[in-house]
């Protein structure tokens, strides 16, 4: 089961059907080829990836609400027909390297954002990315069911979700965490409705991204935490509180991009350990 039903044209031709009939009185090697559909590598490469390749580059970078003048029954066609002609490790493995280099593009731009458009950016970036998944994971839903589900035994929607956690959003959740903490103690400074949706988005990521502010997070997302008395509540925003102050101290705030690698892993690991001390000190 690695290829869709119906994937070789040629097989009319040994059942005695019109195909069977040109089959008989035509067998040239053009005809053969015609019948047979065949799509060499160098057909994939110089053809159908080209078409593949342009659609998801206009799929990634649309705004919400934009017309894409693209067919969409001829890119899913192209991608069935690849899957059929068993091109499928190639167009996963070329599909993959393209959205990665975009969102190492996505992450450098949002690096050089300044603090105040920084979470503004941040939530452009992710909704445009979700959004442009819901319509490229159905284009490859041929590659994803006879190639990724049976061979992989996993899913492209999976997949591609976590390309943006670990290009994007690892890169940027400890710079982005001080400025919604703050931005949560001030008023008007950005809208609910983006909070919420980077609170969600990032909760869908990584869900135990909770332990860095669960007062933030239970703000938008229903019991992710234990059941807790008003005091609780209190003492959970507390500690969110120092945990921002923490991260200030240790340079995680304003933009700051300078610090180096090792520096980096090791407040992660501290700050880890310290905000895991905190959830089990709760259950």
């Amino acid at each position: 089961g690695d290829r869709p039903p119906n994937c070789d044209p040629a097989g009319a031709a040994g059942k005695g059907g019109p195909g069977g009939i040109a089959a008989a009185i035509n067998i040239n090697a053009s005809t053969s080829k015609f019948l047979m559909n065949v799509i060499t590598i160098e057909d994939y490469k110089s053809t159908y990836w080209p078409k593949l390749d342009s659609a998801i580059d206009q799929l990634l970078t649309q705004s919400p609400g934009d017309y894409i003048p693209i067919s969409y029954e001829q890119i899913y066609s192209c991608v069935y027909k690849c899957v059929c002609q068993q091109h499928s490790e190639q167009m996963y493995s070329d599909l993959i390297k393209k959205i990665t280099n975009h969102l190492e593009r996505v992450s450098k731009e949002l690096q050089a954002s300044p603090p105040d458009l920084y979470i503004e950016r941040f939530n452009v970036a992710l909704g445009q990315y979700m959004g442009a998944l819901q319509s490229i994971v159905p284009l490859f839903i041929y590659m994803n069911k006879f190639y990724i589900e049976t061979k992989l035994n996993r899913d492209l929607k999976d997949d591609l979700i976590k390309l943006f956690t670990e290009h994007v959003a690892e890169k940027h959740i400890y710079n982005l965490m001080p400025l919604l903490l703050e931005a949560q103690s001030t008023p008007f400074q950005i809208t609910p409705s983006t909070m919420a949706n980077i609170v969600k988005g990032l909760y869908t990521l990584r869900p135990e991204w909770v332990q860095m502010a669960p007062a933030l997070f239970s703000k938008f997302i229903p019991n992710i935490l234990p059941p807790a008395v008003e005091s609780e509540l209190q003492e959970y925003a507390a500690q969110d509180q120092k945990l921002q102050r923490e991260l200030m101290q240790n340079g995680f705030t304003r933009g700051d991009q300078s610090r180096k690698r090792a520096g980096e892993e090791l407040s992660y690991s501290k700050y880890e350990s310290s905000a895991l001390t905190t959830v089990l000190s709760w259950v």
